[in-house]
């Protein structure tokens, strides 16, 4: 029997470690150079790709960027995020499908019965599992945004159900976070603040 062979996988230099990581943090302003069609299916492309539980990529994304969109999406957010997404070039809804199995035939083909068992379970059922994943791809989504050369603005101050029902109707997707895109302005940036030590954190068994 022979020995398996490693396999080394590339490491991203400093630069693209500050991008991703360390020189990275929320925007509050913007420019107001617009963001593409084509850059914002980029950001999706890169970030569909990290795992999620059986496969089932349940997040869902809505791009607000008209004057009609934000009419109905500012007034449902917090009082003190409104000027930040009214500013944002553009605005990502992101969302869980409850109804992700739905799509398990072509995700999951490894395993045929599994739509079927996830169907029996209901919404109710699958939702957290649904928002689980959802959330992690979440974090993906960030990460993608920042390597297109955006900043991003994650929000969780906003009323969640009244954006469920204005932007999600019918029950199957669930809003989650709302996040503004674009090229940050000079004054984008609140000092960073700390974060944990190791040893606040790490242990090893």
């Amino acid at each position: 029997m022979t020995a398996p062979t490693s396999v080394r996988l590339p490491r991203l230099d400093e630069a693209g470690r500050a991008a991703l990581f360390t020189d990275a943090r929320t925007a509050n302003t913007f420019t107001g150079e617009p963001v593409s069609d084509e850059t914002l299916r980029a950001i999706w492309e890169l970030a569909q790709w990290p795992p999620t539980a059986a496969n089932t990529q349940p997040l869902r994304v809505t791009f607000v960027r008209t004057g009609a969109g934000r009419e109905r999406l500012i007034p449902l957010l917090a009082e003190g995020n409104r000027a930040k997404s009214e500013a944002a070039p553009v605005v990502a809804l992101l969302a869980a499908d409850l109804d992700f199995h739905e799509h398990a035939p072509v995700t999951f083909p490894v395993k045929p019965d599994f739509r079927e068992s996830l169907e029996e379970q209901g919404r109710g059922g699958r939702e957290p599992m649904a928002r689980f994943n959802a959330s992690l791809q979440v974090g993906y989504f960030l990460l993608a945004a920042r390597a297109h050369g955006l900043a991003a603005g994650p929000m969780a101050g906003f009323d969640a159900d009244a954006v469920t029902a204005e932007f999600f109707p019918g029950g199957r997707h669930r809003a989650l976070l709302v996040v503004n895109l674009g090229h940050p302005a000079d004054d984008a940036w609140h000092p960073r603040l700390p974060r944990l030590a190791a040893e606040d954190v790490l242990s090893f068994a």
